[in-house]
């Protein structure tokens, strides 16, 4: 498997892009055609659905940027974080999630399942 730290990186460099043309090019750089993402919000394959989720996170939670928060851990072809979404020059989170991430054997992500553990009220 491929730097798993390096992967997951790109990959919340993708949710914090500001730029939908540069972001879907990261999506299809990330992930594989027939990729997908799960949460209690959306589930989608594909990379425009990706993308989709993407730039609707955006919009929602506009000046905010996601950061990791803690080590992956990963094992086989399977890799899991938690992360936060902060106000951009802040620190306190407005949402925490956890997500696992399942890779194929060229280093791109095959799905994401993600569990929102904090969110706003």
């Amino acid at each position: 498997m491929t730097d798993v730290n390096a992967l997951i990186a790109r990959y919340l460099d993708t949710w914090n892009e500001p730029d939908a043309e540069r972001r879907g090019k990261a999506v299809a750089g990330l992930w594989t055609e027939d990729g997908g993402y799960t949460d209690p919000l959306a589930s989608v394959t594909g990379h425009q659905g990706i993308e989709a989720v993407i730039a609707g996170a955006r919009d929602m939670f506009k000046g905010h940027v996601f950061r990791p928060a803690g080590p992956v851990d990963a094992h086989h072809d399977i890799a899991r974080f938690t992360w936060e979404l902060i106000p951009e020059g802040g620190d306190e989170p407005v949402v925490v999630g956890f997500d696992v991430a399942v890779i194929d054997e060229d280093g791109r992500i095959k799905h994401v399942y993600g569990f929102l553990d904090k969110v706003p009220a």
